[in-house]
């Protein structure tokens, strides 16, 4: 699977090339700085499809030849079979059996000659700096990963790579459509190739070669961890498959279909089902027009997020958080540390009998605006209770103190209590902050928030910005400082006379809208200065782009992912 390069030692024997990765921190032979091409199978994943398609056309076609073949008495009980024009009776009435069969030939061996160049100059190698994917046959392309602005990996498995062994791998990128993709590889390659990219990225061999510096170790010491290293190998196996690490979060199914059924598009689709019946009970069919296209589009979208959200896990890892799901094609992220830049936890108004919550996340995704794939990555929990949020909000924020958790789930998302009998507006509002914690709107932006304005509030801590808003559905956006990029307040002529205005953190895309309206004026120009500066603090304090490098011992690369 390796094509030749250049840098071969001696008799074909392949040499340290430049930029490969220390030999200590990658586990598997694919990452080892060469090129190398990918699963010899992909070619039939890649094209398989568009094999099946052209099938498909030649027996829509050729259906009445097909149907005179295989059920001859059809024409006899009435059945009229017209195969005028079928190209199969033209090439049997001029006897061009032999032109009909090269021709057949031919066009099979362009197409799995096609795939086979395809999958031959499809080649990548990962190096101490980044990952590289060159492809095309007469247009040539290549694509450059850097290592240091990986945002995550993501392992997929369709249904038909995982019967035959293979995953597909792709590298997040910063930028927009700056995904990296390395489809097929075979599943345990893909575990080990993931684990070397996501230790590579993390400035462990950074850490490792500090510690080696200031370390007085001697050759025999060096030796001894070579045949350590080496014993470990041979017991594990080179390609042994990284362990699925068990989730802190466990879902009952039951409860993941009771909170689809429990839901806004459950309504749309009891909605639309009522007007159906209506429209067809009175003789109306453009209202079925209407209405049952997104009918069927509004069911499916409903039954496809169930099965998506089958086989949910969610647990840490040392490279950083590992979600799982999917039950077809089963989808295997793992979200880095820092590279998450805002979570959102959210109560529709139907789930509060129950005490079920959501969160979901704002992270660079690499891909295209035109990518409907990319909304998948953002569900980190699909329902859960407050415990299974606490714990999942620790994972994903592991850098908050211990105290300060049960602030966020108490009075972050439940919000504050039964607001105390007024004895004058400023009173209220201070018995509330005292109580409360998040600076709340006040009394006066009540035509504004007429049901939140209680609750519409914010709170700044050294780590984090808390923006918490709603009151039939309920949120609760959570802003790292570190990741934030600006802060800006706006005011409309309605904020100026009651003297409030807006809030909003400025973030990546995504789902989460980190935004708070209704807020004191003086709350929020106060607010402004103080987030400014917390964020320039936290930015400076932050070494989550390189997780490894400022450990103080450096984590054994053989112990796992």
């Amino acid at each position: 699977m390796t094509a030749p390069d250049p840098n071969d030692g001696p008799g074909g024997a392949p040499s340290a090339g430049p930029g490969a990765p220390p030999p200590a921190l990658v586990r598997s032979p694919l990452s080892d700085g060469e090129w190398h091409r990918l699963h010899p199978l992909t070619p039939l994943l890649r094209g398989g499809l568009f094999l099946l398609v052209v099938i498909g056309i030649v027996v829509a076609n050729l259906r009445d030849r097909l149907i005179a073949i295989f059920f001859p008495w059809s024409g006899e009980d009435g059945v009229d079979v017209d195969m005028q024009g079928d190209p199969v009776d033209f090439v049997i009435d001029n006897n061009l059996y032999l032109v009909a069969l090269l021709i057949v030939v031919g066009v099979l061996a362009v197409l799995v000659g096609g795939f086979y160049l395809s999958w031959r100059f499809h080649t990548f190698r990962i190096t101490d700096d980044d990952v590289e994917v060159r492809s095309g046959i007469l247009f040539r392309t290549q694509r450059r990963a850097p290592l240091d602005r990986v945002q995550g990996v993501n392992l997929t498995r369709p249904m038909i790579a995982r019967l035959l062994g293979m995953a597909k791998l792709e590298v997040i990128g910063a930028g927009a459509d700056g995904n990296v993709r390395l489809e097929y590889l075979s599943t345990e390659n893909s575990e080990a190739v993931r684990a070397d990219i996501l230790r590579l990225a993390s400035g462990q061999r950074l850490a490792e070669e500090s510690a080696r510096r200031e370390a007085a170790g001697s050759r025999v010491a060096a030796l001894g961890q070579t045949v350590s290293r080496g014993l470990t190998g041979l017991v594990e196996g080179e390609e042994a498959p990284v362990a699925e690490p068990e989730s802190v979060v466990d879902i009952p199914v039951a409860r993941l279909i009771l909170s689809h059924v429990v839901s806004t598009t459950t309504v749309m689709l009891i909605l639309g089902v009522v007007a159906v019946a209506v429209g067809a009970a009175r003789g109306t069919p453009w209202l079925l027009f209407a209405i049952v296209p997104g009918l069927i589009g509004v069911g499916a979208y409903w039954v496809r997020s169930i099965i998506r959200s089958l086989r949910y896990s969610i647990a840490p890892t040392p490279d950083g958080v590992r979600i799982t799901f999917g039950l077809l094609t089963t989808i295997t992220e793992t979200v880095p540390p820092g590279r998450i830049h805002a979570v959102e936890i959210t109560q529709p108004v139907l789930w509060r009998p129950f005490g079920w919550w959501a969160i979901r996340i704002n992270r660079l995704s690499g891909r295209n605006a035109a990518d409907t794939s990319a909304d998948q990555f953002t569900t980190a929990l699909p329902v859960g209770t407050a415990a299974d949020v606490e714990r999942v909000l620790r994972l994903l924020q592991p850098g908050v103190p211990a105290d300060e958790w049960g602030m966020i789930v108490a009075q972050g998302m439940v919000g504050p209590g039964r607001r105390p009998a007024p004895v004058g507006e400023d009173d209220a509002e201070a018995t509330d902050a005292a109580a409360d914690g998040f600076r709340t709107s006040p009394r006066r932006a009540w035509p504004l928030r007429p049901l939140s304005w209680r609750r519409n509030g914010f709170r700044v801590t050294p780590d984090l910005l808390l923006l918490r808003r709603g009151f039939i559905w309920r949120r609760l956006a959570i802003v790292p400082l570190a990741r934030l990029q600006s802060i800006g307040i706006d005011q409309g002529p309605l904020d100026r006379a009651l003297r409030v205005a807006g809030l909003r953190a400025h973030i990546v895309s995504g789902p989460v809208y980190a935004s708070l309206g209704a807020i004191d004026r003086d709350d929020a120009v106060a607010a402004f200065d103080d987030i400014a500066h917390a964020a320039v603090a936290a930015a400076g304090d932050d070494r989550s782009h390189r997780w490894a490098e400022y450990l103080e011992a450096p984590v054994d690369p053989e112990s796992g992912s």
